[in-house]
């Protein structure tokens, strides 16, 4: 009788690869939390979810890339490093593989996201209200 696949911990590892896309995840920590050796683990990794580990976080990573783009004014290289990646020029050259576009072309397709920012009535209120009095009720007399 072989074992069942260890689907419990590979989606413990898999959590771990969302919920921490953004550190300096290393396949020894994943299989760590998988409870696998590290071969044992990309093997049954890549056979439950149809990618390897590296794979399937690089995408995680480049998923929240392309949201950052479309709602903040961060630089590429910000974002890059907010994604947990290092290299601006191989960022680059993975969104554009998985994307079609440089992030740069990819954020141009978007509103800017400043338009995106509602702005609360009071404030809009309070600076659309005139600065100088010309009825004269602020003079002391």
């Amino acid at each position: 009788m072989s074992p069942k696949p260890p689907v419990r911990e590979l989606l413990r590892a898999r959590d771990l690869a969302d919920s921490r896309y953004d550190q300096d995840l290393t396949i020894a920590d994943l299989a760590a939390a998988a409870h696998l050796s590290r071969a044992h683990f990309m093997r049954e990794f890549k056979k439950a979810f149809g990618e390897t580990p590296y794979a399937y976080l690089l995408t995680r990573r480049l998923e929240r890339a392309a949201t950052l783009l479309r709602s903040t004014d961060w630089s590429v290289a910000d974002i890059c490093m907010a994604v947990g990646l290092t290299s601006v020029g191989s960022f680059t050259s993975s969104f554009t593989r998985a994307y079609g576009l440089s992030p740069t072309r990819y954020r141009a397709m978007f509103p800017p996201a400043a338009a995106l920012v509602p702005v609360p009535l009071c404030i809009l209120r309070a600076y659309g209200r005139p600065t100088n009095s010309t009825i004269g009720e602020d003079r002391l007399s």
